[in-house]
């Protein structure tokens, strides 16, 4: 049952990324697509589309694996020393599972060395937020300077609300927050929506999740 638990939680982890991809491959997102080769075919009935057909199978995989956990959680329970009950289950899940994992893996392999970015798209996505991405941003600078968290949220949250209903810059609303501007001037505001601290730690991630261990 360890062992079958182990190749579920790889499924998942494989599915997890796979599950990602299909999002951002969405018409409306489009930030990242998985290989299409020339002659694919991306739906029976409406030529356009590309689906994202790799990482769906993935998705359908993992279930299978996970179903297959169930079977080895019911062999734990034998008579006595040890009856052969499990035996038929295990000659069907055990090889239909470390095989399934194998093929997930490679085939998860193959659509992330193929994975077609667009960083424009995302900076597009980004901007349609009208600076809302930014208010963590707002929101730790003000609790950073004294502000309780409460006090630094109400007026994060006041400003962010009227982004939304009213369509304006989010900026331009803490600009023009009198009680905001006695603690943040501001330029400083301004410096808070830069693109580049959202990403200023990437190089520290890469290297803790490829580096050499």
């Amino acid at each position: 049952a360890e062992f079958f638990s182990v190749l579920a939680l790889i499924a998942g982890f494989v599915e997890r990324i796979a599950l990602e991809i299909r999002h951002l491959q969405r018409t409306e997102v489009l930030e990242a697509e998985e290989p299409f080769t020339e002659g694919q075919m991306g739906s029976s009935a409406m030529p356009h589309k590309r689906n994202p057909v790799l990482s769906e199978n993935l998705c359908g995989l993992a279930r299978v694996v996970r179903a297959n956990l169930l079977s080895a959680l019911e062999n734990m329970a034998l008579w006595h020393e040890r009856d052969i009950s499990h035996s038929s289950v295990e000659r069907i899940i055990a090889p239909d599972t470390t095989i399934l994992v194998d093929f997930m893996l490679n085939r998860l392999k193959e659509v992330l060395k193929g994975l077609v970015v667009y960083p424009e798209r995302m900076k597009e996505n980004l901007m349609k937020t009208k600076g809302l991405v930014f208010s963590q941003t707002v929101l730790t600078e003000l609790i950073r300077r004294g502000l309780t968290r409460n006090t630094a949220y109400k007026i994060v949250q006041r400003n962010s609300m009227k982004c939304w209903e009213t369509g304006r810059n989010f900026m331009d609303l803490l600009l023009e927050d009198n009680e905001l501007l006695n603690y943040i001037s501001p330029q400083e505001i301004k410096e808070l929506f830069s693109e580049e601290r959202l990403i200023k730690n990437i190089s520290v991630i890469f290297e803790r999740a490829f580096g050499e261990k």
